[in-house]
């Protein structure tokens, strides 16, 4: 595939950089690692014979979203309205904004519908959709709205048998705002099993296929049911009565995933390559300049059956050095150490390793972008960078 946007900082002309070559620490993207986790999922939802929604919360990047359907844009989910507006510049005119609107940004919100954008918002409350139904006729402009649903306790939402949600479907449809409902199973992230999460993915399809139920019993249309979580996308076996499937981790995957069993470590495609800046060998030690600023405080992993603590290390090849785990982390300061009896490695000041992460979202929020390589290019001990893509920051 040809991949976009060379970055302009090689170390000296005709010379391509590789990842020995950037200030560290800085984030890396391994595009046929992403490559592959992407149509596994695509694959998945064709054969559940639903629609995929993808959120792009996670790699937050037009050039990783151009790689999920042969770059044509395709409906999208987003947790800021900085990227609803970034993926609209970008050609994308189907996006759902799935955090729980403020009236605040409906401003914001009807610019990106004048524009031609269909940008869907969510919302579990009458005092919000009584907002969104009085912006919409005073724009005389429809505003789809979604109702949040709560199928696990995880986050907001209504239950599907909560008095409000007639009320609030009504205020909606009154105002020709109603799209449908909405639900996300967070609780999924704490699956530890297989059969866990067959469970968790039934009872998300279930509650809301419920709720949608229930709004069309008191005469409310309903186009949309739209569920999903990197790990119950990944479980469900059967989606009859829902519209549309949304995950985002599941193209980097991370060490939660990992630890829960939705992906391998092989699938892993965001790390982080830092630097050996010291060591103190009365600890065990073995310093690096990436600390949490470069990894995020996520410990993600602490509550599985192996923490994982800040990270794995890799070298910069990406082979994992076994037994050594990212332990600690102050502000620019990373600690590596030994464990289950293995060998602390000789790793000189200025060795780079890549630490992958407890939870991808997180460690890539860190970071303006990303360093793209192809790890099935080479063998390499440090692989050719071929890209830059940046990110969206902000709200």
């Amino acid at each position: 595939m040809n991949i976009p946007n060379i970055p302009a900082h090689a170390p000296s002309p005709g010379t391509a950089p590789t990842l020995a070559d950037p200030d560290t620490p800085f984030a890396v993207v391994d595009v046929q690692r992403t490559l592959r986790n992407i149509e596994r999922l695509s694959a998945r939802a064709d054969r559940l014979g639903v629609a995929l929604r993808p959120h792009v919360k996670t790699a937050k990047s037009l050039d990783v979203a151009r790689l999920l359907q042969d770059g044509t844009p395709c409906p999208v989910t987003v947790s800021t309205l900085a990227e609803a507006e970034t993926f609209a510049e970008g050609g994308y005119t189907d996006i759902t904004y799935a955090v729980g609107i403020a009236p605040h940004k409906l401003p914001r919100v009807l610019a990106l519908l004048r524009r031609g954008v269909t940008l869907r918002v969510l919302l579990d409350s009458t005092e919000q959709a009584a907002s969104v139904a009085d912006a919409s006729r005073r724009a005389g402009l429809p505003l789809p709205a979604q109702i949040e649903i709560d199928c696990d306790g995880h986050r907001g939402g209504l239950r599907p048998d909560a008095p409000a949600l007639t009320e609030i479907g009504r205020i909606l449809h009154d105002a020709g705002c109603l799209d449908g409902v909405l639900t996300h199973a967070g609780e999924s992230y704490f699956a530890h099993t297989a059969e866990d999460r067959r469970l968790a993915a039934r009872n998300e399809r279930d509650t809301a296929v419920a709720a949608a139920e229930r709004l069309r019993a008191a005469g409310l249309p309903v186009a949309t049911v739209s569920v999903g979580s990197t790990p119950t996308a990944h479980a469900a076996e059967d989606l009859t009565g829902v519209t549309e499937l949304r995950a985002g981790n599941y193209v980097f995957f991370d060490l939660v995933m990992a630890g829960i069993g939705v992906c391998h470590l092989q699938d892993l495609a965001l790390s982080v390559v830092v630097t050996v800046i010291g060591h103190r060998p009365e600890h065990g030690w073995i310093i690096t300049d990436g600390g949490w600023m470069a990894m995020s405080r996520d410990r993600g992993t602490a509550v599985q059956a192996q923490d994982q603590g800040y990270g794995l290390v890799t070298d910069l090849a990406g082979d994992l050095l076994p037994g050594l785990v990212m332990t600690a982390a102050s502000q620019e300061h990373g600690t590596l150490t030994a464990r289950d009896g293995a060998h602390l490695p000789d790793l000189p000041v200025g060795t780079r390793l890549r630490i992958l992460p407890n939870h991808a979202c997180a460690t890539a929020a860190q970071h303006r972008g990303y360093h793209v390589i192809d790890g099935t290019r080479s063998t390499d001990t440090a692989p050719a960078v071929q890209a830059f893509w940046e990110r969206v920051t902000g709200w």
